[in-house]
């Protein structure tokens, strides 16, 4: 018997189907009580180390060069947080016809997220564009994202976030010391994390995965399910399908109209439209406590319709006649490894 083909350009991925398992796993087997109190201090920890790594990763060399990309930075920096916002503000006209008033709330939160960095860096380099920019684009913007996303949530969608000096902090020292933790002993962790590359990979998504089956489970014991009908969850991924469509065209037309060229334009296209599900998570458990399992059901469709998509537009840009071939291109890598 002959075995199904599917088409090359679908873009399956394994971290994808893990993280739709993980959604069901959650449904069917919820945890509550302690059982739940421990799970929630591990994913804590797991985050924590997560971006320990990503600022243990993180050449010096790579962020001197970063910064000499500052216009390609004040790009990538003003999609993620001054566009995005604003198509977010503009949703706000589709409710309650079509968003309810919770899943708008999410819905502007995906908008205020962060950027990712290694879907990023691992889009440009398989689509043969500026591999150092996104790694900078990418790190820069959860840096900021850090401490400008609670404000901008804040200010934003108000009363439903629990915002406060404290708040702040529980994000501050779970995300930002633990990066410049890993920058200050890099000398040391480096060349260790190169060495064992592929196994903190798995790590890398799994941590990931931890938190979405915390957050969901969380979502079941407080019946998520129940508050969300199948017409509405629909309507929010068409919504989110505009969205993504939206900022994939404004960040790749936007830069050719700046005057980019071809390999920043890569870098500013895949680090501009998309949103991070490892600093989303713990920002809205931190900032929207017991409502955060519905708060971070728009995040994660977003997250799992951007890796899709961008997985067929990073293969369709590394076939371009253009496509980049020097210094700043990388030999392109496997869509199955990409990440948060």
């Amino acid at each position: 018997m002959n075995r199904l083909k599917l088409p090359s350009w679908l873009p399956l991925d394994a971290y994808i189907l893990a993280l739709v398992g993980t959604v069901a796993l959650a449904t069917v087997l919820p945890v509550s009580g302690t059982p739940a109190e421990v799970l929630d201090k591990v994913t804590v920890a797991a985050i924590a180390l997560l971006f320990f790594l990503y600022g243990a990763k993180l050449s010096t060399d790579e962020i001197v060069q970063g910064l000499r990309h500052w216009r390609l930075h004040l790009t990538v920096l003003a999609a993620t947080f001054l566009v995005f916002p604003l198509l977010g503000l503009a949703a706000r006209g589709l409710v309650p016809h079509v968003l309810t008033p919770q899943l708008y709330s999410g819905f502007l939160f995906l908008c205020l997220v962060p950027s990712t960095i290694q879907s990023s860096i691992a889009f440009t380099s398989m689509a043969r564009g500026n591999v150092p920019a996104a790694i900078c684009a990418g790190s820069f913007s959860s840096l900021v994202g850090i401490v400008l996303t609670p404000l901008l949530a804040a200010g934003l969608i108000g009363g439903e976030v629990g915002f406060s000096g404290s708040s702040v902090l529980r994000i501050v020292l779970q995300l930002l010391v633990p990066f410049l933790l890993g920058q200050l002993l890099r000398r040391w962790v480096g060349p260790f994390l190169t060495r064992h590359k592929k196994v903190l990979g798995y790590f890398d998504r799994g941590s990931i995965l931890l938190v979405v089956y915390a957050a969901f489970s969380a979502g079941m014991v407080r019946g998520i399910w129940s508050q969300v009908s199948p017409g509405r969850l629909g309507a929010l991924l068409l919504v989110e399908m505009v969205l993504l469509a939206v900022m994939l065209c404004l960040t790749w037309y936007g830069s050719k109209r700046l005057g980019f060229p071809r390999g920043d334009r890569l870098a500013i296209q895949f680090a501009g439209s998309k949103k991070s599900l490892a600093a989303g998570l713990p920002m809205a458990s931190v900032l929207f406590g017991a409502q955060a399992s519905l708060a971070v059901l728009p995040l994660m469709l977003f997250h799992q319709m951007q890796l899709m998509v961008c997985a067929v537009i990073a293969k369709r840009r590394a076939q371009d006649p253009e496509a980049a071939t020097g210094p700043l291109a990388e030999a392109p890598v496997a869509a199955g490894k990409i990440g948060k």
